[in-house]
């Protein structure tokens, strides 16, 4: 996966994840792939991998509102067994083992307000966007589970060329998860990626990672894009749409999307 980058393993002690953009560290192969991800499970190309899928552990984590929901004051901090805070892109695992990989849902499926994990801030907290100093809504609700891969990097000195050269967007990774359940804001789900888009925003390439919660009644069903197509048809599309579109009622145009716009297998690199 062009441009974007793992960080390091956490460990099970927390960090004090001072606010930065950057990662704690950054992988030094220039293209990591969904195959360093671990998204390919085929032995023929483990020899490729950087990682191995071994389980680090699992997060027990809970989270603690402070201030109003649709506030500027408004943050969701995550805490570890011990009270401490712990940042929710730096501080939870990504591998779970076996192809799955934790999830940090930012915004909820059917709401609108757009919510994300401040990255500038320390430890990283859930809140509100914000422009000219007021909150920021999509025009309209989202319809999945939206949120990032913890200890992702969408690597913004890197150009893919298989995407028309973009350039990461200096953000962790972004998960479309397609249960059927409502997911809440900060909520940990493990998930299996199934697909991908490369969303180009404003010239910067912003990866759509499509994947579904362990926990969903459909799981077993869905491995790739081709079992998303026969058991949640048309879905592929409506999100693909639903992100090029989202920013034309402000006056903005639409997004655009690599690959001949059109989803890639999670096997793509």
């Amino acid at each position: 996966m062009a441009t974007a980058r793992m960080m390091s393993a956490a460990s099970n002690t927390s960090a004090s994840c001072l606010p930065h953009k950057r990662p704690f560290f950054s992988l030094s192969q220039k293209v990591p792939s969904f195959n360093s991800l671990c998204f390919n499970n085929t032995t023929k190309r483990v020899s490729k991998r950087l990682f191995s899928c071994k389980s680090i552990y699992n997060p027990d984590v809970r989270i603690k509102e402070e201030g109003h929901p649709e506030t500027l004051d408004y943050r969701v901090y995550f805490l570890d067994s011990s009270g401490k805070k712990v940042s929710p892109w730096h501080g939870i695992p990504l591998h779970l083992g076996d192809g799955a990989f934790n999830y940090v849902v930012e915004i909820p499926k059917e709401s609108s307000a757009k919510m994300e994990v401040a990255t500038d801030e320390q430890f990283t907290p859930i809140k509100q966007d914000t422009k000219k100093g007021k909150l920021r809504y999509y025009p309209y609700n989202i319809n999945w589970n939206y949120g990032l891969l913890p200890q992702t990097w969408e690597d913004p000195s890197l150009a893919n060329a298989e995407v028309e050269g973009a350039f990461g967007d200096n953000d962790p990774v972004d998960v479309v998860e397609i249960g059927e359940r409502r997911g809440k804001i900060g909520e940990i789900l493990k998930i299996k990626p199934l697909a991908a888009l490369a969303m180009i925003d404003e010239g910067e390439l912003d990866w759509k990672i499509v994947a579904i919660s362990l926990d969903d009644p459909r799981a077993s069903l869905v491995n790739d894009i081709d079992d998303v197509e026969k058991h949640f048809p048309g879905t592929l599309t409506a999100i693909r749409d639903w992100f090029r579109d989202y920013k034309i009622p402000d006056g903005k145009p639409a997004n655009k999307f690599g690959l001949g716009n059109k989803a890639a297998n999670k096997v793509f690199y």
